[in-house]
């Protein structure tokens, strides 16, 4: 039988003293908890009246409660209890799309607005454990291309298992989500947000994302432990003021990925990154946008492709996600509409005390269906790409990695890398084993240190076309089987100080191209080196300056 304080709100004594603290259990609303009967209406009934009573606590208790889509509102603080779990129906019908998440005009608001808890406009709302939220995201999952889902329900109108839009004042914590149909945690347009000690587990569909914002500010995330199968903690259009730090992360694609907009002031610390197949940080800025202000640090990363990729440039055609091209041929790129904003802009991005271990990627083993991989995924390096545009003040200072190796001879000797800006590996696979730069200024390389695992005939570091760039305490390892182990195509006003080569190598530095220029080798040990500098393709031996 429903109690009166269920139903009016009040509290026994018929004052409202505790207006705003009361607790409301959705068995009093007639929810059943049995795993078999929809409880939706009696979910959302409780929520309304927490709501009307100008907030509380909403209490799930322990049992299974199934569910279709519901809709959080303000002041009202859902708590799972430990053994009590909210589980998303295996029925599509039961999912309804909030009609006010428009579909355009932010960065991927296309992919969908349909939640299997979602808010708009609400303000000051919580969402915390220790219990569970199951989406039973598999039931989601089309198991041939063309055919249907078990649940009826695919594509962009999968639902995500917490969706919010324009609001303000949100923490979601100590809660584990489990398998969504789609994204875990999709937060649009929204301001102070708080997530923390939210473990994710999310890899039985395409697209299951992590985190994913759009365009919000002030967020705050900590002691998360993300494991997904698409991005971790996508950070698309105007994200500003967001701080990351304490959390693992796992994925067959990217953690931090950034596209569109004007995202800066972030700051993402003390984080643990291992098993992430398509590089754990990944920037793509195309025409009107503008990324600043972002600091990486004190990161480790196990097992990882990349691990860095900025590009800017216009996004290159390509075709939907899926499993990998059986060719090894770039895209090409679409020519910039006149009015779709000036090139981007990408400037004072830190990257420090990191440690990696990259890796020829390999089939994640809680995934249950097959990802392919690119050649250019197969053996990646750091890139910082920039096509048209802006990309300047970079820093490196104590970054430690060791990369796989593999390249051949004729991978080397490639020169004219496609003008592509977009996923790393759409360029085809770069000829640096560690680092390719491309049309960057004011580049800063202190303390870093790049070693290779097996043979490898490629030149460590690429240059092309940079200005401004200082190299200090580089140790670096070159190998038999390349070329030189620097190269550096049209590059001018580079200083490399204090340079170590670590394995004997043909040539350390070879200098390419008419355009390059004031280089100067000051000190360091060059002595594995059967040449220390090399000239070839129209470069003049005035270019560099050896000293010490």
């Amino acid at each position: 039988v429903t109690s009166l304080t269920a139903q009016t709100g009040a509290s026994p004594s018929g004052s409202s003293h505790d207006l705003g603290t009361r607790t409301y259990n959705i068995r009093d609303f007639d929810a059943k908890g049995d795993g078999v009967t929809l409880d939706t209406a009696a979910v959302q009934a409780a929520i309304d009246a927490c709501n009307q009573d100008q907030g509380g606590t909403v209490l799930v208790p322990a049992g299974v409660f199934v569910i279709g889509t519901i809709e959080m509102k303000s002041n009202v603080t859902l708590h799972l209890a430990a053994q009590g779990k909210l589980l998303g129906s295996a029925d599509g019908k039961q999912y309804r799309a909030a009609d006010a998440i428009p579909l355009s005009g932010d960065s991927t608001l296309n992919d969908g607005n349909v939640g299997l808890i979602f808010a708009v406009k609400a303000d000051n709302f919580t969402i915390e454990g220790p219990g569970m939220i199951d989406g039973q995201g598999f039931q989601f999952h089309s198991p041939t291309r063309g055919v249907p889902p078990p649940s009826g329900r695919g594509g962009n109108s999968r639902p995500y298992h917490l969706l919010f839009h324009q609001c303000r004042n949100i923490a979601v914590r100590d809660i584990t989500l489990l398998e969504s149909a789609y994204h875990s945690i999709r937060i649009i347009q929204s301001s102070y947000v708080n997530l923390t000690g939210i473990h994710i587990h999310n890899r039985v569909n395409s697209n299951n994302d992590g985190f994913h914002f759009i365009s919000a500010q002030h967020v705050h995330i900590s002691n998360c432990t993300i494991e997904c199968q698409d991005d971790a903690c996508a950070l698309f259009g105007s994200c500003k003021y967001v701080t990351v730090t304490n959390c693992s992360f796992s994925t067959r694609w990217s953690v931090f990925r950034f596209g569109g907009g004007e995202a800066e002031n972030i700051a993402v610390s003390n984080c643990l990154i291992y098993e992430t197949y398509g590089c754990p940080i990944k920037m793509h800025c195309g025409s009107g946008a503008r990324f600043e202000n972002m600091s990486f640090s004190n990161l480790v990363m196990k097992n990882v492709t990349g691990p860095i990729a900025i590009n800017v440039g216009q996004q290159p055609r390509r075709s939907p996600q899926g499993a990998a091209p059986t060719t090894a041929a770039p895209v090409q790129p679409e020519a910039r509409s006149q009015d779709s904003g000036p090139p981007g802009v990408v400037r004072n991005i830190s990257f420090s005390n990191i440690h990696a271990t990259v890796v020829v990627p390999v089939q994640l083993a809680d995934v249950p269906f097959t990802s392919g991989y690119r050649p250019a995924e197969l053996k990646s390096c750091i890139s910082l790409n920039c096509v048209e545009g802006t990309l300047e003040k970079i820093t490196f200072d104590n970054v430690h990695v060791t990369f796989p190796g593999g390249g051949t001879a004729e991978e080397a000797a490639v020169r004219d890398v496609p003008k592509i800006a977009g996923e790393y590996f759409e360029t085809g696979i770069l000829p640096s084993y560690a680092l390719f730069v491309r049309n960057v200024q004011g580049l800063t390389l202190s303390n870093v240190r790049f070693e290779v695992a097996g043979t490898e005939a490629r030149p460590a570091v690429v240059f092309d076309h940079v200005n401004d760039a200082a190299v200090n305490g580089f140790s670096v390892q070159g190998t038999k089987e390349s070329e030189s182990t620097l190269r550096f195509i049209d590059s001018r006003d580079v200083l490399l100080t204090a340079t170590r080569l670590l394995a004997p190598a043909p040539i350390f530095l070879q200098v390419e191209g008419v355009e390059s220029g004031a280089i100067t080798i000051d000190a360091g040990d060059l002595s594995k080196a059967s040449s220390a500098v090399a000239f070839r393709a129209g470069a003049s031996q005035k270019a560099v300056k050896l000293r010490g």
